[in-house]
């Protein structure tokens, strides 16, 4: 069996990015090493013991092949990376209250409730509820 160990999501600010997933969007530090240089090897995932064997590394995005893909794809709207949630309005609410800005509110999409954020670190992400 093949199971996602890790992903990655570029931001333009590592030390920032690990801030906003943790303290806002309330993940876990998993890893973080300074490797020298100033460079930070970050990952988070999700609490509480849920899904332990998942990690998030959060990648410095600058570079010839991150800068242009990153731009790109917040120039199209589209989100960097989506994650689940049980409870779409308590989440958005939530947020909000934290100052999080959204680009898109909760809003009916096929399979899913889904609303899209800004990380503060040059991405969107997207945040889903499977309908019932």
């Amino acid at each position: 069996m093949i199971k996602v160990a890790m992903t990655g999501v570029y931001v333009n600010d590592v030390a920032k990015a690990h801030a906003f997933y943790t303290e806002v969007l309330g993940f876990e530090t998993r890893l973080h090493m300074e490797l020298g240089g100033g460079t930070l090897l970050v990952t988070v995932g999700a609490p509480e013991g849920a899904q332990q064997d998942l990690q998030l590394l959060l990648e410095p995005g600058q570079g010839p092949i991150a800068e242009p893909y990153r731009t790109a794809l917040r120039e199209a709207g589209l989100p960097c990376i989506v994650f689940s949630v049980d409870d779409i309005e308590t989440e958005y609410e939530r947020l909000r209250g934290l100052g999080v800005r959204f680009t898109q509110p909760p809003q009916d999409q096929g399979p899913v409730v889904a609303a899209v954020l800004d990380d503060t670190v040059g991405n969107l992400v997207q945040l889903a509820q499977p309908k019932e």
